[in-house]
């Protein structure tokens, strides 16, 4: 993506020369100073090969090519000791921090909406010694409300650093965890938590309040509820036989000498640690069992890829840590010392929705040199950014798209542009505190122009990694040193990849250029399978005659010579056209969320139908402007509903879908524009901000008769 320029030809000239010549005059030194070529050579290495040699695989990362690895520390084969190591080694280091809520308010906007506005203080922290006894003490109170080991246990809980005790405290006296994720609705709560039996659950006041109360009845084992924060006096309408404790009173209740290490088991490396319930794009969740060797070994893959993690890192957790990606993530930061201060989507930036004006947002507090995202989050400050560059004076516009193109160009040679991070790009890099050193991208694919978006404006690499809650998501990450786009990087060394010929679709390991086929994960970290179900369990999961385990994973993807991954397509994605063409959705919608109409698209197609329709969400403030120009007046909802606004918006989308390199009967021919965002609440997306295809043909099944002629 190359921004265009706007300004004089004489003065564009001019500024052309001035980076000529400073480039002239600072190449060499730099070039001989700063490891440039080394950095070239690291990016352009061979990073993954079959080991024998067959185009299938399995590819392996090359320095685990006679072992995968499965231990980060020697003799810490669970994770209790790997806490237990971080407390040994950096006991007095911070390890988990929460902001100081100073104040909260509610602010009525034009429109009548009331928007909760907080303002935050420091963080306050705890030690990683401070941590382990807490924990210590949470786990006995357990054991003393009646908890087994072995038995499972509930966590329904918001990303917070209460999260992480009450987890390391089931780690501890190996109580398997149940994950559950907060915004799941009632009856997948339900499911739940009655297939794993669980009798104790942890969550918070407002998530007691929102959502679990009202399916209580639906569980009738449970019979403990602890929540995190403070406990209100009483709890009315609460079924019978149903305790409320809060997390401070377990604790001391765990704290008595008669209870302190009561009934504890420790764990052993094959013993559950944690059944995670996927959020599920299809159908109902799937509890995963994760055994502590699985979340071992993928947490060993995942440390490999960050360069010079250490005890002076600091992270900033806002994910769901019921998702794979952030306990996988906050896990390998807790194995090497480093602090995690937690926040949310909502407080993250100065800019964002709880955060009250002219006070600061988590990022410029804590400033963390590592973050994971999901790519609807870093899409969102792109189109952000970007939309603040279209609003600049031409002088400025003009500066920032010289700045951008010219970085482009250098990062893809290996280069970095200190100058032009200093003058031009600190201002963006400081959204996110202004240290960031690592960006861990994953949870679905992240399109080629955000990526290089976020490589140039926050001046660090973005690891895009593949995996999944059924590989502790440990799969592949690109290397810090490779610049390129679209690709997931190789194997990581606790996983192999193996493809898989894909004769529907079209995709055999004997394809040219570079072999392409279903992809299979393989390695210590796939998990022990899927909680009481066999049948999908024998679908998804096998065993080789080596007795590693493997997992089918429905993506398509092709190796390149140097053994990077690019995930391609998706078996469930691709629909059949009346007239025999196949269309890959995801690839549809992976092309059209570039243009800055867009939000988020869906796109659909019916195998008895020949063309593609779609749902979009359109960008609010794009789509104001443009009605705008069209001179069309009303609210949100009677903007998106209005023809006029959804035959322009097709036209530009088609004209991007065509710059898209899409294939004729690729192009929605109809769209419907949702003025509703799809979020996790909605139930339309994942957590993970994944589409869910079924609900979301279900939620816009009038359209689709419309936009098929009533079929």
């Amino acid at each position: 993506m190359k921004l265009k320029e706007d300004m004089s030809p004489l003065l564009l000239q001019v500024f052309r020369s001035v980076v000529w010549v400073y480039s002239v005059i600072t190449f060499l030194p730099w070039y001989l100073l700063s490891g440039a070529s080394g950095n070239q050579a690291r990016a352009k290495r061979v990073k993954a090969r079959a080991i024998n040699g067959n185009p299938a695989g399995p590819y392996r990362a090359v320095n685990s090519q006679l072992k995968l690895a499965s231990l980060l520390h020697e003799g810490v084969d669970t994770l209790d000791k790997v806490f237990e190591y971080a407390v040994v080694h950096f006991p007095e280091r911070d390890c988990l921090g929460t902001r100081e809520l100073l104040s909260e308010e509610d602010e009525i906007q034009p429109n009548g909406k009331v928007f909760k506005k907080v303002i935050l203080g420091d963080y306050n922290w705890l030690s990683y010694q401070d941590t382990f006894h807490l924990a210590q003490r949470f786990g006995s109170g357990l054991a003393a409300l009646g908890q087994k080991p072995l038995c499972n246990i509930a966590i329904f809980c918001e990303t917070r650093a209460e999260w992480v005790i009450a987890a390391q405290a089931c780690f501890m006296y190996n109580f398997p965890l149940v994950t559950l994720y907060s915004t799941l609705g009632g009856s997948a709560i339900a499911h739940g938590l009655n297939e794993t039996e669980v009798t104790h659950i942890v969550t918070s006041k407002d998530l007691l309040q929102s959502r679990l109360k009202a399916i209580l009845l639906e569980v009738p084992r449970l019979k403990h509820i602890i929540v995190v924060d403070t406990k209100p006096t009483s709890w009315p309408d609460l079924p019978r036989g149903i305790m409320v404790h809060n997390m401070a009173a377990v604790q001391e209740l765990g704290s008595k000498p008669e209870n302190i290490m009561v009934s504890r088991r420790q764990p052993v490396p094959s013993d559950i640690a944690v059944i995670m319930y996927t959020s599920g794009s299809t159908g109902i969740p799937k509890g995963v069992m994760i055994s502590h060797s699985n979340i071992i070994a993928g947490i060993t893959g995942m440390a490999e890829r960050i360069p010079n993690l250490d005890e002076n890192d600091t992270y900033i957790g806002y994910l769901p840590l019921a998702h794979v990606l952030e306990l996988s993530a906050e896990l390998v930061c807790v194995s090497h010392g480093c602090r995690i201060g937690y926040s949310s989507p909502q407080t993250l930036a100065d800019q964002s929705s709880k955060i009250k004006k002219g006070s600061k947002g988590d990022t410029s507090v804590l400033k963390p040199t590592l973050m994971a995202a999901v790519p609807e989050i870093m899409d969102r400050i792109y189109k952000n950014v970007m939309t603040k560059v279209e609003e600049m004076s031409s002088v400025q516009k003009t500066l920032f798209v010289l700045a951008y193109n010219y970085k482009m160009e250098q990062i893809s040679k290996g280069y970095t542009t200190p100058l032009c991070d200093r003058l031009v790009f600190r201002k963006v890099r400081s959204l996110l505190g202004g240290n960031t050193r690592v960006l861990l991208s994953g949870g679905a694919p992240l399109s080629a122009a955000t990526q290089r978006f976020m490589n140039i404006c926050f001046c660090c690499p973005v690891g895009q990694g593949y995996g999944l809650t059924e590989t502790c998501g440990a799969g592949t990450i690109s290397e810090m040193s490779d610049y390129s786009t679209g690709r997931v990087g190789a194997p990581l060394v606790c996983s192999e990849i193996m493809l898989k010929d894909w004769e529907e679709g079209g995709y055999f390991s004997t394809d040219k250029p570079n072999p392409r086929g279903e992809i299979l994960i393989g390695g210590p970290n796939v998990t022990m399978g899927y909680y009481k179900n066999e049948q999908k369990n024998r679908e998804d999961f096998f065993e080789d005659k080596n007795g590693q385990r493997w997992f089918c994973t429905g993506d398509i993807g092709e190796f390149h010579p140097d053994g990077c991954l690019k995930i391609i397509d998706r078996k469930k994605d691709l629909v059949k056209l009346q007239a025999g063409e196949y269309v890959s959705l995801g690839k549809v919608e992976a092309v059209l969320k570039n243009c800055p109409l867009i939000d988020n698209i869906c796109a659909y197609a019916n195998s008895d139908e020949s063309y593609v329709i779609g749902f979009v969400v359109p960008n609010q403030k794009q789509l104001t402007a443009l009605a705008g120009q069209k001179g069309i007046r009303g609210s949100w909802e009677e903007i998106c509903n209005h023809a006029e606004m959804e035959k322009e918006v097709l036209r530009i989308i088609t004209d991007a879908a065509i710059s898209g390199k899409l294939e004729r009967f690729e192009i929605p021919k109809k769209i419907c524009l949702s003025a509703e965002p799809w979020t996790p609440e909605t139930g339309l997306v994942t957590d993970a901000f994944k589409l869910k295809r079924k609900e979301l043909k279900t939620h816009y099944q009038d359209d689709i008769e419309r936009m098929y002629g009533g079929k």
